[in-house]
């Protein structure tokens, strides 16, 4: 049998206790828990930005992204200590149920022109917003009768950059038909594709972070959040937090989609479960339930 290969050793180590406050500091900051399984790439990426940064020893850098007024240095690193993997067309058939039946429900709320308001968050480099827009421009018949808002935020100023850029690969892309392809995006070149200037336009993109209710508060009056696969990187308590501040930020019966491994009744009593097709959202109940 071949021997484990061990983790290469890091020029700048980190005590049991400084990883641990750490650990304290960025889950206050974000709501994202690291766990002892996770030390190796936090520490690599910690080494990383101490070396980045000319900082003498974790101590030094600690200091740093504690007291930093501006803030960069924390914004560095948050950027490399999340994962943004996503594609076009991820988990589809929750888009199926948005235009077949979550936005005719929200419709009958409303009057011709009036606005729908739709949240993607997190947003990563912009693949779930740009499937959203897609998907109400390409099969939902009233996109037309409605102001539709799509807003798109991320705790990743990098990745924010990034889906406003609007280039992806054949891998982003790879669940659109090719007539998809022709209507929604410019190709630039081998393995390269823009997503049309129209569509790239119509979304507001943000820099948010879900466990910061201040700015949270500056969203009020949405009908739908997507937040999918983004609250299994949080605990019991981070993951209460977080959907008791979207409830606040949605109008009564606003929905909100999950991923699919992720369950409301685990988090909260706000909300009740609703059957659109093949998925289950969940409902901030209206004034008089």
């Amino acid at each position: 049998m071949a021997a484990l290969i061990k983790p290469k050793e890091l020029p700048n180590p980190i005590s049991e206790e400084e990883y641990a406050k750490f650990c304290e500091f960025f889950y206050r900051k974000t709501g994202i828990l690291f766990t002892e399984k996770k030390r190796y790439f936090v520490e690599r990426r910690i080494n990383d930005r101490i070396n980045k940064t000319n900082s003498k020893d974790f101590r030094e850098y600690f200091g740093l992204i504690r007291f930093q007024a501006c803030g960069e240095e924390l914004q560095h690193l948050v950027n490399v200590m999340t994962v943004n993997e996503t594609y076009f067309f991820r988990e589809d058939y929750q888009f199926d149920a948005l235009v077949k039946g979550i936005l005719p429900e929200i419709a009958r709320t409303k009057r011709p022109g009036d606005p729908i308001r739709i949240w993607s968050l997190p947003c990563s480099t912009g693949e779930e917003p740009y499937s959203i827009a897609i998907y109400i421009l390409d099969r939902w018949r009233q996109c037309d009768e409605y102001d539709i808002e799509i807003l798109a935020s991320d705790i990743d100023s990098r990745v924010l950059n990034d889906a406003r850029q609007g280039i992806y690969n054949e891998r982003a892309i790879h669940r659109l038909s090719a007539e998809e392809r022709t209507r929604f995006f410019v190709h630039l070149g081998p393995d390269r594709f823009q997503i049309r200037e129209e569509i790239r336009g119509s979304i507001e993109f943000s820099l948010m972070n879900i466990a910061d209710p201040p700015q949270m508060s500056r969203f009020r009056n949405i009908d739908l959040i997507f937040c999918r696969n983004l609250l299994i990187y949080f605990d019991d308590v981070s993951r209460r937090q977080a959907v008791e501040t979207m409830y606040e930020c949605l109008v009564p019966g606003g929905l909100i989609c999950l991923g699919h491994s992720e369950s409301m009744s685990r988090m909260s009593s706000l909300f009740r479960p609703r059957k659109f097709a093949d998925t289950i959202v969940y409902q901030k109940p209206t004034h008089g339930e």
